[in-house]
């Protein structure tokens, strides 16, 4: 296990969250009086006081992925792992997708779903599929105009066009410079992560981000035990709380291990792309080169590392 906390960028801020929300707790704790009210309080704590992912030494951290890994094993009766794996020196991620190949099936969308423990109840998706008139490609494509609801006998429909959209890992993130707690930030690998122990679910992150691409969770996530993923990351997959924001994290708990998104080997039609920007011979850059690649509202200078290309 690897812990990217001296490269990660920025600092960490609202370091006084612990210090005034335990003093907070303690007074709760002292008028609930009953012990094992007490016990279950301080059990909860565990994670409500947890310092930010990236003041947490390398023991911490440890702590911390077993502790979840015993706790997520035994709330859906599975042998469930929870990892906390660093960025790989000499990476940064880019995801290149063919619109001219992409068919709006959404079997991404539901790959996503199965993969990162999203909410079936309600349900929460990270990916979404926009239809537009086939002259967008012309035109321009205005994210207000996109239809997510579409509903077809079969796909694709004529003279329409699909636009999967999600979270963009931009570079200049404007949802990591409104975050008042520090709870979330890109890593040298370019992925946007999100320290859920430490997102108060202000929302400031939602109202910046342009793409829509993060999502709220108003009530506690439903994910049957039987439909689980036990292959975790501290700061992707695993399940999250209501209260928080979570978005799509490139499945780092995937890609930190050498694998593709599931998106990506969900795609019957081989529209979407993953590699290293850093590596010139990779798939992504050569496609880069190539192609006629475009960013989804390049105007706002938030360098994006999602990238769309006609085949």
């Amino acid at each position: 296990m690897t812990k990217p906390s001296e490269k990660s960028e920025g600092p960490v801020r609202g370091a006084s969250r612990r210090e005034f929300l335990r003093t907070g707790a303690v007074a709760v704790g002292a008028l609930a009086g009953a012990p094992g009210a007490a016990q279950a309080l301080e059990f909860d704590l565990e994670s409500f006081f947890q310092k930010n992912f990236r003041e947490l030494s390398d023991e911490e951290i440890d702590d911390v992925v077993k502790r979840l890994s015993r706790r997520y094993s035994k709330q859906y009766g599975a042998e469930v792992s929870v990892h906390a794996t660093g960025p790989m020196d000499g990476v940064l991620y880019g995801y290149g997708l063919d619109i001219s190949r992409c068919i709006g099936c959404r079997r991404c969308v539901y790959a996503c779903v199965d993969e990162n423990n999203q909410s079936r109840d309600p349900q929460i998706h990270w990916i979404r599929v926009l239809e537009f008139e086939r002259e967008a490609i012309v035109r321009g494509f205005d994210l207000e105009d996109g239809n997510p609801y579409y509903d077809h006998e079969q796909v694709p429909a004529a003279d329409k066009i699909y636009l999967p959209v999600a979270c963009q890992h931009c570079e200049e993130s404007p949802c990591t410079n409104v975050c008042p707690t520090g709870a979330t930030w890109r890593e040298p690998d370019g992925i946007v992560v999100i320290d859920y122990d430490w997102c108060i679910g202000c929302r400031y992150c939602m109202a910046s981000c342009p793409y829509g691409a993060r999502h709220f969770n108003w009530t506690e996530p439903s994910i049957p035990a039987e439909e689980i993923n036990p292959n975790m990351h501290l700061l992707g997959n695993r399940p999250r709380t209501a209260g928080v924001v979570e978005k799509c994290s490139f499945c780092i708990q995937r890609v930190r291990d050498g694998r593709y998104p599931a998106c990506l080997e969900a795609c019957p039609v081989g529209a979407r792309k993953f590699g290293n920007l850093l590596d010139s011979d990779s798939e992504i850059r050569t496609l880069m080169r190539t192609k006629r690649t475009f960013v989804l509202k390049a105007e706002l200078k938030t360098q994006p590392k999602f990238f769309y290309f006609y085949g």
